[in-house]
């Protein structure tokens, strides 16, 4: 009997260049999907015949009502040790083993600078410019002695804390939980929310979403925040309150974001943040590394090998 694997969300076709796939031998046929299924009943209907999905990270969510419907299904692998798209315990209810891949923390502190950049020096700007003819218009803004204010200073937090360090610039955190003395590990100062916001020149988000984070930044935080700071985000989208940021930047309370993470991915065509003022954006981008594919899907490969052998690994 063949097996069947599904690879979901392959969005640039590369799930075969990184992953072994043939270690899995003759009785496994490999499925590639490139492109996102947002309907429920139309995921259903296209993994009615697999036993096994491979899910890139909360692309694809996996809840209850999904789960149910998949009666194949036996596992179930993501990248990460942790999904919030998946419902985990339905998936147990029902019998389906739930593994996942270890992973690269750099990644996402990289393109956070990359979208800090982007914004001091209005890089995509400049850039546009030149491509069509042109030639420099704006002036630029300095890290060195700017401040960075960090809210979440874990893994995430804390190396982009240590690079804001080496930038020359004076470096605020604050999370519910923060201890004074992790932010000293980093080079930081552990202030109040209220004090980060007020003085920060930068403002970037690295927390994991969750009841207590969802919209944290809102209206109120967004007008707490200097007219000439930019507000960052690589996390998760709702942790920033999408309507008021669309509000800040259309009136001007900050002087602009950096948004890889959105409450909607894919971000719909006409969604208005894309057409948001004095913004750079790009599509969840922050773990898409080489080194951080090379592991999801070595470790995925893995994970399936040790499942067919009765022996899985990784186990969520």
């Amino acid at each position: 009997m063949t097996v069947r694997i599904a690879v979901l969300d392959d969005y640039q076709n590369v799930a075969r260049e990184f992953g072994d796939w043939r270690r899995l031998g003759d009785q496994t046929e490999v499925t590639v999907f490139t492109e996102h299924i947002a309907d429920p009943d139309v995921l259903v209907e296209r993994l009615s015949d697999f036993e096994i999905v491979m899910a890139m990270r909360e692309r694809t969510a996996f809840p209850a009502t999904v789960l149910d419907r998949l009666p194949r299904l036996r596992l179930l692998v993501t990248t990460g040790r942790t999904n919030a798209a998946i419902d985990v315990e339905a998936a147990h209810r029902q019998g389906v083993t739930v593994c996942g891949t270890d992973s690269v923390a750099s990644g996402t502190a990289e393109l956070t600078w990359g979208l800090i950049l982007a914004l001091f020096r209005q890089i995509p700007q400049e850039s546009q410019r030149v491509h069509s003819g042109g030639w420099q218009a704006t002036v630029g803004r300095d890290l060195a002695g700017a401040t960075l204010g960090v809210i979440g200073l874990g893994r995430l937090g804390g190396q982009v804390a240590t690079i804001g360090r080496a930038f020359g610039m004076e470096v605020l955190a604050w999370s519910q939980n923060l201890r004074p003395e992790r932010a000293e590990e980093v080079g930081a100062r552990a202030v109040t929310r209220e004090e980060l916001l007020a003085g920060s020149d930068v403002v970037t988000v690295h927390l994991k979403l969750s009841d207590r984070t969802r919209g944290l930044i809102g209206e109120a935080e967004l007008r707490a925040m200097r007219r000439d700071a930019y507000v960052v985000n690589t996390s998760r989208g709702p942790i920033i309150d999408e309507a008021a940021l669309l509000t800040a930047l259309r009136e001007g309370w900050i002087a602009g974001a950096g948004l890889d993470v959105f409450d909607i991915e894919p971000l719909p065509t006409g969604h208005p943040l894309r057409t948001a003022p004095n913004t750079v954006l790009t599509p969840h981008l922050g773990y898409v590394t080489r080194k951080t594919y090379q592991t999801f899907f070595a470790h995925a490969v893995e994970d399936i090998e040790a499942f067919l052998a009765g022996e899985p690994v990784r186990i969520i």
